[in-house]
């Protein structure tokens, strides 16, 4: 399972991935950079990477964002109004919208390591 979208009256539907990837299992270790900056997809495949035991975070909580939004356009056709219809959630259930994921390895990256060129997310991954 990758990610579970919660409609707004409760209903639960699980979004699974297609088996027999090249990563899968414990194949090859894996850990993923996380940040302020990542949003959405990202979130939803660091969760289930997260989750499932496959991978670990490591990074800075990550920005929280867990909506399914769609556009509905006014009856007038002068505009539109986004409406939030569910929200996503790891395989455990947990939630991702304005709480974001938390690394399993928080390594925090400054404005000074920026500027002096410096990586210490790529270098403890590493």
């Amino acid at each position: 399972m990758i990610v579970i979208e919660k409609a707004g009256d409760g209903t639960l539907t699980s979004h699974s991935a297609t088996p027999g990837g090249l990563a899968t299992g414990n194949s090859l270790p894996m850990i993923v950079l996380v940040n302020v900056y990542s949003a959405s997809t990202s979130e939803i495949v660091a969760g289930a990477l997260q989750d499932t035991g496959r991978a670990k975070l490591l990074g800075e909580t990550t920005e929280g964002k867990g909506t399914v939004q769609n556009w509905v356009r006014l009856s007038d056709k002068q505009g539109a109004v986004r409406e939030t219809i569910a929200r996503w959630l790891t395989p455990k259930g947990n939630t991702i919208n304005k709480k974001g994921l938390t690394p399993d390895m928080v390594v925090k990256m400054t404005a000074d390591d920026i500027k002096a060129k410096l990586d210490p997310q790529l270098d403890a991954a590493v």
